[in-house]
């Protein structure tokens, strides 16, 4: 699954250079579309570019492959109109983020994500990246989630806590997936009983991202770890600053988007810039 970078230009969402992102993607083999989370700058989109992005991807993916749409704040009030907008707008799913700034409890996520669960009829992915957030979901708070009917899967994101993600691998229903959210780990989640990853890197190398799942997935263990390995240089580039500031500068250096942000994020530094264009040569990305 690739969690997309939204494209701009002139302050504006750039909906051609999107659609060929979708289409590029979903030519190299990505299986799932994720628009609108932390690489596509979710916090700083309007309501009306958030329904407009989902409905440019859904249109443009045409149901070759499912659209899981980042639909999350950390008000519980907001985040039900964000997943009823994405359902409007025909997303398969919404992912849900853990509410970020207002440090709640572990009660308090329980009751946040079920609140949204019972208002939206959508399947629910949740997201738990403390990184971002400042709160982790403990394995035993997402354990009770994943009894819920429409809260299907995870996120993890926090897994520099591997037993924590294993926990919940190993206890929750047998239709609840987990998910990695952090690229250097897909092959360890994977080898866990993780079911996929929503990959930042993925915008950049989407059939090298799918190669490692799709050997995984066949019981091609060994070669998908080897596969992994060479995912390496990019994995750890892609996050030499805060993403998406790298990948959507790379995409920018290989002519898909603009080099455009909004604050307060904004472009590289030169000298990590540098770095970046040097490690997208090597991996011959860039001629």
């Amino acid at each position: 699954m690739t969690a997309l970078v939204t494209p701009f230009r002139d302050g504006k969402v750039d909906e051609k250079s999107l659609r060929d992102l979708v289409e590029w993607q979903i030519q190299s083999g990505t299986q799932v579309l994720v628009p609108c989370g932390t690489t596509g700058e979710a916090p700083t989109l309007t309501d009306e570019e958030h329904e407009r992005i989902i409905t440019i991807v859904v249109d443009q993916a045409k149901k070759r492959v499912p659209v899981l749409a980042g639909a999350g704040s950390n008000s519980t009030e907001k985040a039900i109109k964000l997943a009823k907008q994405a359902k409007k707008a025909g997303a398969t799913g919404t992912l849900q983020v853990t509410p970020y700034y207002n440090k709640p409890t572990q009660e308090g996520l329980y009751r946040h994500f079920k609140a949204i669960a019972e208002a939206v009829d959508l399947p629910l992915v949740l997201y738990n990246v403390q990184g971002r957030t400042a709160v982790n979901m403990e394995a035993e708070t997402t354990l009770r989630l994943s009894q819920i009917k429409n809260i299907v899967g995870i996120k993890e994101a926090s897994i520099t806590r591997l037993e924590q993600a294993n926990k919940i691998i190993q206890e929750a229903p047998s239709d609840f997936g987990v998910y990695c959210g952090d690229d250097p780990l897909n092959s360890q989640i994977y080898t866990l009983g993780g079911r996929g990853a929503i990959s930042v890197t993925a915008n950049i190398v989407p059939e090298k991202v799918a190669k490692v799942w799709n050997l995984h997935s066949a019981g091609n263990k060994r070669d998908s770890m080897s596969a992994h390995e060479k995912l390496s240089p990019l994995n750890k580039i892609l996050f030499i600053e805060t993403n998406p500031l790298p990948v959507k500068t790379a995409l920018a250096m290989m002519g898909k988007c603009a080099e455009e942000f909004r604050l307060p994020l904004c472009p590289m530094s030169e000298s990590n810039k540098t770095k970046l264009k040097e490690c997208l040569k090597q991996e011959k990305l860039l001629p």
